[in-house]
């Protein structure tokens, strides 16, 4: 792999050093904002999982004293170890946005480390959003590079390797890191880069700490360049670095192609149901055949699923695992299960995803009679376009069928604004009454007029 004159890295700490929010399009400031109120919104119900609890306890115990908000835990802790807990939160319930050609999610490791660094240093809420827009660059770019698709073949999960990034940039932005020491804090957050995919083997919680664990040490690897130490500035593209330890099929042009023309975060999409994106396009097919249909569980002889095949390992097989889920995390990991849960239920919210839904005698039936598919049709424009398709077999000899190219929440398919607030609304009703939830969710729409992150991020310990 040939070097350039300058490194990637230092030329994404140098974009990223110049970003002004001032000097952002309205409609990038808008959507910024957007994504904010999202992301603290699931953070917020992902608190009350018992997995985010375990890592707040250890937030509070190791972090103690600091001045950085825990999202529904009535404490706060230091920086580093509130962004640990934060992020673990907001990545729970698989309701966090998502990109698609980077196949990630990005506001659960950049958002609660920008957060908690803006509140611990006080720092105006202009400042905290640019760092945002930053982090969300850089995420958004390494994931692209390392190809998700085979950083998955290899085991990684691109969320938790690139996220560390993202959340380095944006905690650097706010510690007021110049383009150097940007740079830097990149190197040391590529000795910090982790994300296993070994949670699928038993659906334990490993695939929650990853954004948490990347926000943690974004934050860590940013102090460290402030306090002078370095890290390779080949981080990305150098002989022993991550595109070519993390994946077999590195694209390290996605690194800089295009820089400056137009922000990354303009192409997030946000996620309407709790599980993988890779079942979202699936639970929107079955939706839509349900009601055109008006198809009940009793009326199904058969159910196929197409599924891309970037997804395949993590939502499709081995088949008989993901037709008998154990574990939520399990649950949130299945094509069949959720098409089930859409056909019988209509929906694929959060609170349908329980512990007692994995032992429903209806589901279980209905993921039973549930096949997966792979077509190349689907996989031809991956990962521009992520599309799937859904057949029904119905018992009175009726075949339905129908595909989606673009899912719900997609930037093609946007959720409007009364939308995104209520599903705020609704997921902060475990920390606060709706009126209470739909006023700050209005304070985080226009965040750019706060002084500071301290008074919202205190409304959102419960």
């Amino acid at each position: 792999m040939t070097l350039p004159t300058q490194s990637a890295a230092a030329q994404l700490a140098e974009f990223s050093a110049s970003l002004s929010w001032a000097g952002l399009e309205a409609t990038v400031r808008e959507r910024t904002q957007e994504l904010v109120l999202d992301l603290l919104g699931v953070a917020a119900r992902g608190s009350a999982e018992d997995s985010s609890k375990a890592v707040a306890r250890v937030a509070k115990e190791a972090g103690g004293g600091g001045e950085a908000s825990l999202i529904g835990a009535s404490a706060c802790a230091s920086a580093a170890w509130a962004a640990l807990a934060n992020g673990a939160a907001a990545h729970a319930i698989e309701m966090d946005d998502v990109t698609r050609e980077s196949s990630l999610h990005p506001g659960a490791a950049v958002i609660p480390a920008a957060l908690a660094v803006a509140e611990e240093t006080g720092s105006p809420a202009s400042s905290f959003l640019e760092a945002v827009v930053a982090g969300y660059e850089v995420t958004m770019r390494v994931g692209a590079a390392l190809n998700p698709a085979a950083a998955y073949e290899r085991g990684f999960h691109p969320t938790g390797v690139a996220g560390v990034f993202g959340a380095a940039t944006a905690a650097g932005r706010i510690l007021g890191l110049d383009a150097d020491a940007l740079t830097r804090a990149l190197g040391i957050a590529g000795t910090m880069a982790s994300g296993s995919l070994e949670y699928l083997s038993d659906g334990s919680w490993t695939k929650r700490l990853n954004p948490g664990w990347a926000a943690h040490a974004g934050i860590v690897a940013a102090s460290l360049a402030r306090a002078g130490f370095t890290g390779p500035a080949t981080v990305f593209e150098g002989r022993l670095a991550l595109l070519h330890g993390y994946t077999a099929e590195a694209l390290p042009e996605q690194l800089l192609a295009g820089l400056g023309s137009a922000l990354q975060i303009m192409r997030v999409g946000v996620k309407p149901y709790a599980c993988c994106r890779y079942n979202h396009g699936l639970v929107d097919c079955v939706l839509a055949l349900r009601q055109a249909h008006a198809i009940r569980p009793e009326d199904v002889e058969t159910i196929r699923l197409g599924v891309l095949s970037a997804g395949w390992a993590l939502v499709a097989e081995p088949i008989d695992v993901k037709r008998a889920p154990r574990t939520i995390v399990d649950a949130q990991f299945s094509a069949p299960f959720a098409a089930a849960l859409a056909l019988a239920h209509g929906a694929a919210g959060p609170d349908l995803y329980t512990a007692g839904a994995l032992d429903d005698p209806m589901l279980r039936s209905l993921m039973q009679r549930t096949e997966c598919y792979r077509d190349p049709t689907l996989d031809a424009d991956f990962p521009r376009l992520w599309p799937a398709a859904v057949e029904v077999q119905l018992r009175d000899g009726r075949r339905v069928a129908t595909r989606t190219e673009f899912t719900t929440g997609d930037p093609e398919r946007p959720v409007p604004r009364a939308g995104l607030v209520a599903k705020f609304v609704s997921l902060a009703g475990n920390l606060m009454p709706a009126e209470q939830a739909r006023e700050l969710a209005d304070r985080i729409l226009h965040l750019e007029s706060e002084p500071d992150l301290r008074a919202v991020a205190a409304a959102l310990r419960g």
